[in-house]
């Protein structure tokens, strides 16, 4: 059963949520502060969250940035009354996966969570491709290191990392990688995908004598030992 925290100080809203999910077999737990689902987060495990903005204590914005810096890379989608355009990037710049604008269709949330849950399978088995190339993870301490050295990323960068560790030796997409890592359609006029790339390339070849990162021209990029330059 896929365990849910829902962090949503409008009992109405909460109740149709919850009773909405916990129909479709989901375990929701529901917490009114912010504070207080920092705290739940880094004590229990779930399989995504669902957070307001406008809570009693600081926003979801604040949650969002606080549980992505202590490496909590689980699914967190944004569920809020604000729904701007500049809100929704502030939620995405932030941390969030995804940003749902109220009100809304239940079927709508189901479907994103769904999504949300289908994306982060890539994540699973990650065992058995925790070390290739001198590069390992260790998911228990969400943190990585090529040849012992520890490479210091942030939880997006790790994420990015875990994708091409199981996708390794596979040309992926800019398209691919926007989805499985932002959960965004990638847009053409966006460098996100690639200035991401850069950091992660900064930390995993910057200083090692073999480059690992590789831009397929065309295509977009691989994970591989030996190079594979187009």
């Amino acid at each position: 059963m896929n365990k849910v925290l829902l962090v949503e100080d409008d009992p109405r809203v909460a109740s149709f949520i919850t009773r909405g999910l916990e129909e479709h077999l989901y375990e929701v737990k529901t917490i009114t502060k912010g504070f207080d689902a920092i705290k739940e987060v880094m004590e229990n495990t779930y399989n995504i969250i669902i957070l307001d903005i406008m809570l009693p204590d600081i926003t979801g914005f604040e949650v969002c940035e606080v549980l992505r810096s202590r490496k909590i890379i689980v699914p967190i989608l944004i569920l809020s009354a604000l729904d701007t355009p500049h809100e929704k990037v502030k939620g995405l710049q932030a941390g969030a996966d995804d940003y749902l604008a109220k009100p809304f269709l239940f079927e709508e949330l189901l479907a994103r969570i769904n999504a949300q849950l289908r994306r982060a399978e890539f994540s699973t088995g990650i065992l058995d491709f925790q070390s290739y190339a001198g590069v390992e993870i260790n998911m228990k301490e969400q943190s990585a290191s090529r040849d012992g050295k520890e490479l210091n990323l942030s939880s997006r960068e790790l994420k990015l990392l875990i994708f091409f560790m199981k996708n390794r030796e596979k040309a992926l997409s800019r398209i691919a990688i926007a989805q499985a890592v932002w959960n965004i359609d990638f847009d053409t006029t966006s460098n996100t995908v690639d200035v991401y790339i850069n950091y992660l390339r900064n930390k995993i070849d910057k200083n090692f004598p073999t480059p690992l990162i590789h831009t397929i021209k065309g295509t977009g990029y691989m994970l591989k030992q030996k190079s594979h330059e187009s």
